[in-house]
C-alpha cells in the first residue's frame, strides 16, 4: 500500500500530521478487518528537487532515500531511478549469462521467446517512467538489450547490433519507451480509462484545415523549464502523439488499431530517411560496414 501527499516545503509539519492521521485510520480499518499493518516495513520517502528538499527540516521523522513502489520499481528522492536501473541491470545480466549457457542447445525462436519473457519483461515493466531520463541511464538500459540480442543470435560482442535488433523485430529502448507512452495515449483516447490519465489530455478542437480530421492533442498551456515536468504523461503524451504520421491519427470516430508493427516500420523508415539524407549530403565521409 502506498500513500501519496503533495505539499509545499513551508507546510511540512501540517502535512506530516495529516499523513500520520491517514496511517492511523488505515491501521484501524485493517485491524477491524482482521488485518495488520506492518509498521517495521513502513517507510517515508520525500520526493522533490534538491532545492526543495533542502528547505525541509525532516529531523522529526526517519526518511529513506528510495522505496519500492508498483511492486518492483525503486523510487528515489529525486525520481532519477538510478538505484532501480542498477537493480534491473544486475538481474538482467544474470539471466543473460544463463541464456548464453543454454544457447547452444536451443534454436533461435526458443531463445528469443526466453529472452522476451524473462529479460525484456523486466526492461519493459513501467518503462514509460524512463521517458526523458539522462542519456547515460538510457544507454545503460540499451546495453542490456544489445547484450541480450547478441546472446539470442549467438553474435560476438563486437558485432553491430542494429541489424540484429531489426532481424528480431525489437525496438530500441528509447523507441520502446515512446511506444509505451503512445500505446497508453491510444488506450486512453479509445476507452477514456483510466480516468486519472484521461483527465490529463485534451483533444484539440477541429479546425477548417486539411488535418482537422486527425486526432490532435493540445499541449499544456503552461510550459515548464524543469526536466522532470517534461517527463510527465501530461507533457510527453501530446508531444509524442502529435509526431505520429497521419495514418496513425485517424478520425476520432475510427481510430485505427495501434500495433508494434506499424510503430516499428515508422521508426525504421524514419531512420532510413535520415541515413539517406546524410549520405546525399556527405557522399565521401560515410563508410558502411556490412
Amino acid at each position: 500500500m502506498t500513500l501519496f501527499h503533495s505539499f509545499l516545503p513551508t507546510h511540512f509539519d501540517s502535512s506530516i500530521d495529516h499523513l500520520h492521521h491517514a496511517l492511523y485510520r488505515t491501521s484501524s480499518w485493517m485491524t477491524a478487518n482482521v488485518l495488520t499493518l506492518n509498521s517495521s516495513k513502513t517507510e517515508f520517502l520525500l520526493i522533490g528537487l534538491s532545492k526543495q528538499l533542502a528547505k525541509i527540516n525532516n529531523s522529526s521523522i526517519n526518511t529513506t532515500h528510495f522505496a519500492r513502489n508498483l511492486g518492483f520499481i525503486l523510487f528515489d528522492e529525486h525520481v532519477t531511478f538510478s538505484d532501480h536501473i542498477s537493480s534491473v541491470s544486475k538481474s538482467c545480466y544474470y539471466h543473460i549469462r544463463q541464456l548464453r549457457c543454454i544457447r547452444p542447445y536451443i534454436d533461435t525462436k526458443t531463445a528469443s521467446t526466453i529472452a522476451t519473457s524473462i529479460v525484456h519483461c523486466k526492461l519493459d515493466y513501467c518503462n514509460s517512467l524512463y521517458h526523458n531520463l539522462p542519456k547515460s541511464q538510457i544507454t545503460q538500459l540499451q546495453q542490456i538489450q544489445n547484450s541480450l540480442a547478441r546472446a539470442v543470435i549467438k553474435a560476438p560482442k563486437s558485432s553491430h547490433v542494429s541489424p540484429i535488433l531489426r532481424f528480431l523485430h525489437w525496438l530500441k529502448k528509447t523507441e520502446r519507451i515512446e511506444y509505451k507512452l503512445i500505446s497508453l495515449t491510444y488506450k486512453v483516447l479509445t476507452t477514456t480509462q483510466p480516468s486519472y490519465l484521461h483527465n490529463l489530455i485534451i483533444v484539440q478542437p477541429p479546425r477548417s484545415t486539411r488535418s482537422s480530421s486527425l486526432v490532435t492533442l493540445a499541449r499544456p498551456s503552461t510550459l515548464s523549464s524543469l526536466r522532470i515536468t517534461d517527463r510527465s504523461f501530461q507533457y510527453a503524451s501530446p508531444r509524442l502523439w502529435n509526431q505520429l504520421p497521419a495514418s496513425l491519427r485517424q478520425p476520432r470516430t475510427n481510430l485505427p488499431k495501434f500495433c508494434t508493427t506499424q510503430f516499428f516500420e515508422w521508426h525504421f523508415l524514419h531512420q532510413f530517411h535520415r541515413l539517406t539524407t546524410f549520405i546525399i549530403h556527405h557522399p565521401f565521409t560515410l563508410s558502411l560496414h556490412i
